[in-house]
């Protein structure tokens, strides 16, 4: 702890930055944030009465002090460093553990272990995230990042009052709109909610090394490793918003988004684009309406649920909760509600328990290729029962040719609907974890029907990477003189002229791939 002058700027503030055995001076709690001192005068120093710790220039001008919730004084008031980060004040006549202020109820832009990023509902304070400026300037910035207890607690980042991105709800295991928050060796996190408080916390595994979550000054909050041993630099662990979708609202009301279509934005089944000009320009703003209305009036009622899974859950601020209700239960309550539009477990853990509950419109909801947690969404007037459909009036002839291991009467017989669906959406699971949640995007290049295996239970499992090609996050396709792979199964576009996308491995995948070959 002391006086750094942060990059180029000759002003000077108080801060709390790792030891120096890290080359790399980080700073993560800054007190005089908005009040810098203009020259190397500046004195940190205990008020005797009150029982305060203040940071005063050189003319003796308090720039700088803490505030605390009782009264204490000299030689009873200690200010202490902490191990942890932790500036603590406190009074030796007690020890009952508890601090008369602490820097770790007001966070700069970095939370650290132990800090809690929530809400005290007793005394209302809430402890939050707030971005820099600039690397020259460490006053708060344009970013906020705050557990946001509205409703059911969930995670958000704002621009101003704007909000940019939103975690989902918290599900018992982690938010529902992060599915890369998983255990592991690093560190461990849990949501604390209570009558008195709720908050957003971790603490390390392994002491040996160390990590950090920041906000940064254009608004992602990264989490940053240092292994420690040979390593001279932090590493970059995760962080959000990852892309597109989790941009806040971008589908409106009723929409869904995934990254892996094309547009980007879809409207929940029952539902259309309000404004059908709009959508077809990719302006999704204003989302979309049912197509028919409720008839939740009615007392004959026949609205129902339709069951959407492996989603980020809608945003929670208009939404209630019961930590005792099972599922079948908050089905009825929301059902008897005109008002309640989804019902989901509040808890996914042990088979699930508890009832959430949204009202108003659905916003925010962002699909995933794999989730632990589903919502039964969307209150609907239609019946969940429809028409059955004879599939293979839908196979064009030179598909039904190279797959007749379907068409045909008596083979078809070995493997029914149900376990062919299984299959297909399995290999588009697995596409979609390769094209957009994998931390490296994975364009595999030779998908075809001997690369996918199947084991006892018909669980398809992509297999074969040995042409496979990495990229970074915001890349999506390359060019290449060698064209590699098994050209029944390859796109035009990549067999022509080299070019190779995640859309190759679409083509690879759909029956597409046959009609080329056919030609």
């Amino acid at each position: 702890m002391g006086f750094f002058n942060p990059g180029n700027s000759k002003n000077r503030y108080m801060g709390i930055w790792y030891k120096e055995t890290l080359p790399v001076r980080t700073v993560v709690w800054v007190a005089n944030r908005e009040t810098p001192l203009t020259d190397i005068s500046g004195e940190l120093k205990l008020n005797s009465d009150p029982g305060i710790l203040v940071l005063a220039d050189g003319s003796g001008n308090i720039i700088w002090s803490t505030n605390t919730s009782r009264p204490a004084k000299s030689p009873a008031l200690v200010a202490q460093l902490s191990d942890t980060g932790n500036l603590v004040l406190k009074d030796t006549r007690t020890d009952d553990g508890n601090f008369l202020w602490q820097s770790f109820d007001y966070p700069s832009d970095t939370l650290l272990p132990g800090m809690k990023l929530g809400k005290n509902f007793e005394t209302g304070l809430e402890s939050y995230l707030s971005s820099w400026k600039s690397n020259d300037d460490p006053s708060p910035g344009d970013f906020t990042y705050h557990c946001d207890p509205s409703g059911y607690p969930q995670n958000v980042i704002r621009k101003g009052s704007v909000e940019q991105y939103r975690s989902g709800p918290w599900n018992g295991v982690r938010f529902s709109g992060a599915p890369n928050l998983i255990p592991n060796a690093i560190y461990r996190y849990r949501l604390v909610l209570n009558d008195k408080e709720v908050y957003y916390t971790y603490d390390l595994i392994n002491s040996s090394v160390i990590s950090r979550l920041m906000l940064s000054q254009n608004g992602v909050v990264q989490r940053w490793t240092w292994p420690g041993g040979r390593s001279r630099d932090w590493v970059l662990y995760l962080s959000v918003p990852t892309g597109y979708c989790d941009t806040y609202g971008v589908c409106g009301a009723y929409g869904t988004c995934n990254i892996g279509d094309s547009p980007q934005c879809r409207c929940l089944n029952k539902f259309a684009p309000k404004y059908l000009d709009d959508w077809v320009n990719t302006d999704w703003s204003n989302g979309c309406v049912r197509k028919t209305p409720l008839d939740c009036y009615n007392n004959r009622s026949s609205d129902g649920f339709l069951k959407y899974s492996n989603v980020k859950l809608p945003d929670t601020r208009n939404s209630t909760f019961n930590v005792s209700m099972t599922l079948k239960e908050c089905e009825k309550v929301c059902l008897n509600k005109c008002s309640c539009m989804a019902y989901a477990n509040l808890d996914i853990r042990v088979g699930g328990s508890g009832c959430l509950l949204w009202f108003g419109d659905l916003i925010n909801i962002r699909n995933f290729p794999e989730a632990s947690k589903s919502c039964k969404a969307s209150r609907m007037l239609h019946s969940r029962k429809g028409k059955n459909v004879d599939l293979r009036s839908f196979i064009p002839s030179c598909t039904r040719k190279k797959t007749n291991h379907l068409a045909d009467e008596m083979r078809s017989m070995l493997l029914d609907w149900p376990k062919r669906f299984h299959i297909i959406n399995g290999i588009a699971r697995g596409l979609l974890y390769l094209h957009q949640d994998s931390r490296l995007r994975i364009i595999h290049r030779d998908l075809k029907a001997s690369n996918i295996l199947l084991d006892s239970n018909m669980d398809p499992k992509i297999s074969d990477f040995g042409l496979a090609r990495c990229f970074a996050e915001s890349e999506t396709g390359a060019n290449t003189n060698r064209v590699v792979g098994t050209y029944g199964y390859m796109s035009p576009e990549y067999a022509v002229d080299g070019l190779f996308s995640v859309k190759s491995d679409l083509w690879c995948s759909g029956a597409g791939n046959t009609q080329w070959e056919e030609k």
